[in-house]
């Protein structure tokens, strides 16, 4: 398929929010975050660690687009690679994450630019939110996309007027690079955009895009569509992979967990803006999924945030 009009419409923002520093043998935990993360490798080797999936290899120039609210780990292996010059984050407003080993100084150093990203679609936002598992790219020497490595590791190193501004575009770019690498692969986390051919079945996606906290149902959609139950069931189902209420719920979940993220809006007034009849309801099947309750899912993400 030619996606090439999906990339018209694509709206991608990146916004960097930390650099993350590694010296030495170590790991550092990132735990969840309520929006979809991008790291892009600057220096150095070693692992990122999730609970979904095989621990995933990383080095100089591999990007991962890890979906919100898995959490994750960055672990470095400390092997020795060229020296890099020194982060100044703090003049970027960038936090950074240091961990170490605490031993000689002489292992090498794993640093990763971090950066949430909302990507809007056709009017609908954060269509980014519809991919469920990472997608990993690695840009190697010969791709011209590398030369974003050093102009990166320049903004961050010798930060300067419009540094920030220049950060982002650079990111957009990756992107749109890990994007269009995976739908060539035909990756299956990116399976939501065949619901690009099925008119009707993007229609359904938008609706719960733009407004998960109202009343969907199967019935609503279809007939929101204009379908029978039936039909639209089994046509969203293999064009996106999975029933439209299991959507839902996963896209309530990070909604609620952007607005405790981002809101000091009381958890019962979250509960239904995210369309759960009770607080009781949203609490159980909050701390089921992530692993946390609401205060202490808001509580963690507040302190990441300092």
């Amino acid at each position: 398929m030619n996606y090439e009009h999906i990339f018209d419409h694509l709206n991608i923002v990146p916004e960097p929010f930390a650099v993350c520093e590694l010296n030495g043998p170590c790991n550092l935990g990132l735990g969840q975050d309520a929006a979809t993360v991008l790291h892009y490798v600057l220096s150095g080797e070693g692992v990122l660690a999730l609970k979904s999936c095989p621990d995933i290899p990383i080095k100089p120039g591999t990007l991962i687009l890890v979906p919100a609210l898995q959490a994750h780990t960055l672990r470095s292996s400390g092997g020795r690679n060229d020296p890099v010059p020194d982060c100044k984050p703090a003049e970027l407003q960038l936090q950074h994450l240091l961990k170490s080993s605490h031993a000689d100084g002489e292992e090498g150093q794993l640093i990763a630019l971090c950066a949430h990203v909302r990507v809007g679609l056709r009017g609908a936002e954060n269509v980014v939110d519809l991919i469920r598992s990472p997608l990993v790219e690695n840009i190697c020497e010969n791709n011209p996309l590398h030369a974003t490595l050093r102009a990166l590791l320049h903004e961050i190193s010798a930060p300067t007027t419009g540094s920030r501004a220049m950060i982002q575009a650079l990111l957009t770019q990756c992107m749109i690079e890990i994007l269009r690498r995976r739908l060539t692969e035909d990756d299956s986390g990116l399976r939501w955009m065949a619901a690009l051919r099925d008119p009707q079945v993007w229609n359904a996606l938008r609706a719960m895009l733009d407004a998960p906290g109202d009343p969907h149902t199967v019935d609503s959609l279809a007939e929101r569509v204009g379908m029978s139950r039936s039909t639209f069931a089994n046509r969203f189902s293999a064009a996106y992979g999975s029933g439209p209420i299991d959507l839902l719920r996963d896209l309530r979940l990070r909604k609620a967990a952007v607005l405790l993220r981002d809101t000091d809006t009381p958890v019962k007034r979250i509960a239904h803006l995210v369309g759960f009849s009770s607080r009781t309801a949203f609490s159980r099947l909050f701390e089921q999924r992530i692993g946390e309750s609401p205060q202490q899912f808001r509580k963690t993400q507040k302190e990441k945030l300092r």
